[in-house]
């Protein structure tokens, strides 16, 4: 697992989730509910394949250095930090509003979705800018 293609497949999956997430929330949005929970649970799935990607590669390769100086490093940082902290935000919520609507508790799902949805979503597309940053800079 400590192949350098693996940060590649975790970045795919992470564009691939927010894709997902942008057309599932596209989908309830012109009311079309089977659409919706199809995307939504590609996206959760793209999501957790990634959390198992990610943590054996990291496991095996341990923490990678940014090589980037001066303001990119700086805007680096910022990224990566708010990027870490909404990550661990987002996983708990994601399986929380999940639940919600397995549970056809649609009000409270419809609840924690508008803040679930935002956090999802940014960790998801600056997951793809860490890769980017760190992998092809």
């Amino acid at each position: 697992m400590s192949s350098p293609l693996w940060p590649a497949v975790n970045a795919a999956l992470n564009f691939t989730s927010a894709v997902c997430l942008l057309n599932g929330y596209l989908s309830i949005r012109k009311g079309r509910k089977e659409t919706h929970r199809r995307w939504m649970l590609a996206a959760f799935s793209c999501s957790v394949l990634f959390l198992v990607s990610y943590l054996g590669y990291h496991f095996q390769v341990g923490s990678v250095k940014f090589s980037g100086e001066g303001p990119v490093r700086t805007l680096y940082l910022g990224i990566l930090l708010t990027h870490t902290v909404l990550a661990a935000l987002a996983a708990p919520l994601a399986v929380a509003t999940l639940t919600r609507a397995l549970q056809a508790r649609f009000d409270l799902h419809r609840r924690i979705a508008r803040v679930t949805f935002p956090i999802w979503i940014y960790v998801s597309i600056t997951g793809v800018v860490v890769y980017l940053m760190l992998y092809q800079m």
